[in-house]
């Protein structure tokens, strides 16, 4: 039977949208560090260690993960992601303690890095032109509906088995057929004719103007993402006495309302421009913010963590279309960088927890995610003008 170059096309995408989901194994972090803390009986400060050390290997491998993609292309790369992935995840079942926890995270991190760097410029192979922003919305929608169900999973593994670390292999079985899907699927890569040759090469991209804006916003979304996943459970827990159990809820309807924003982006970002998206996006954020800040009734918090995933929920691919975009001949150092202001999701849980118990009160960590909403208001008005 003879299969049409569209739907050859269509064949190819699945196991990457595939990969896109597993992807989205990393925000298990969020409801995994409200677990273990409890568990541990750690503070805020020790206890955003956790999401702090999956974001750390941002920092660390994703400009060289870059480079390795002129190596051994974009397609392996993520495959070794997803074996890293599949190891991160099989770890807390087989060893539940305060150190494999910070292991298991470090591989999640690690993993994450190279699927994140990789993911994207392999989907420009198969998806060109105007269309790729939209396409990879819909990757950053399959990823924010792992996200979505990652709190739902652990919950009803915790009331129906007593043991919420079950979450751990159900993801893992995905990693697994992600792997083996992609692996049987060849994939055209393009060829790559300007080599990188150095981390300093790849760095000195930062010196160009739309580029650092770009990376600085995704430090902030990143920040923003990971600051609400782990503490929007907190915020109902110290407000109105809630317990994890149902406190865990909020970081699913963050990650609900993220789904939902990403799925009208491809909509939106198909039929407007991608500035008037992100403008949008940033006025939802700062409703939510005042509202964070203020309210202290279920319904009106619901409603600004609401806000927030819906505004959250478009920025990342903007500014990544943005920025290959930009430099079209240098996709995979470009695309390097910007995984690496997930180094965001270090920086901001830190400042939060520190702040936090500093205040005993987790206005702290609403302060840190407000000036994240800023910074996203002030770019939104840079790329206004570029």
């Amino acid at each position: 039977m003879n299969i049409t170059r569209q739907e050859n096309k269509y064949l190819k995408i699945i196991p990457v949208i595939l990969a896109f989901f597993a992807m989205g194994f990393v925000d298990l972090v969020g409801i995994a560090t409200n677990y273990v803390k409890a568990d541990f009986d750690l503070s805020d400060t020790v206890a955003n260690l956790f999401p702090s050390m999956v974001f750390f290997w941002f920092l660390i491998f994703s400009v060289p993960t870059g480079m390795l993609m002129n190596r051994i292309g974009r397609r392996k790369t993520v495959l070794l992601s997803l074996i890293v992935t599949t190891a991160a995840l099989a770890l807390p079942y087989l060893n539940y303690s305060f150190a494999s926890m910070l292991v298991s995270f470090s591989l999640l991190g690690i993993g994450n890095t190279l699927m994140q760097v990789s993911i994207n410029p392999l989907l420009s192979n198969i998806v060109r032109g105007e269309k790729l922003a939209s396409s990879l919305t819909l990757g950053q929608f399959v990823k924010a509906i792992a996200s979505f169900i990652a709190p739902l999973i652990a919950a009803w593994a915790a009331a129906s088995f007593g043991d919420w670390k079950l979450l751990f292999p159900i993801f893992m079985v995905v990693a697994v057929i992600a792997t083996i899907w992609l692996g049987l699927t060849q994939i055209k890569e393009d060829e790559i004719t300007d080599k990188t040759s150095t981390i300093f090469q790849c760095l000195s991209l930062l010196g160009d103007r739309i580029i650092l804006l770009s990376f600085l916003g995704i430090i902030c979304h990143v920040g923003i993402d990971v600051g609400v996943n782990v503490t929007a459970p907190k915020i109902l827990i110290e407000r109105l006495d809630m317990p994890l159990t149902e406190a865990g809820f909020a970081t699913s309807l963050y990650f609900l309302f993220r789904t939902i924003g990403t799925f009208t982006g491809v909509i939106a970002l198909a039929r407007t421009s991608a500035k008037k998206v992100f403008g949008i996006s940033v006025i939802l954020m700062l409703f939510s913010m005042i509202g964070l800040l203020m309210f202290h009734n279920l319904t009106l918090i619901y409603i600004s963590i609401a806000l927030v995933g819906l505004g959250n929920s478009n920025i990342f691919p903007i500014l990544l279309f943005k920025a290959m975009s930009y430099l079209p001949t240098k996709k995979n150092e470009v695309s390097g960088l910007m995984i690496m202001g997930l180094f965001g999701g270090t920086i901001f849980p830190l400042l939060m927890g520190l702040l936090s118990d500093t205040m005993n009160s987790q206005m702290g960590a609403l302060i840190v995610l407000s000036v994240g909403v800023a910074y996203l208001i002030f770019l939104s008005f840079k790329l206004r003008k570029g």
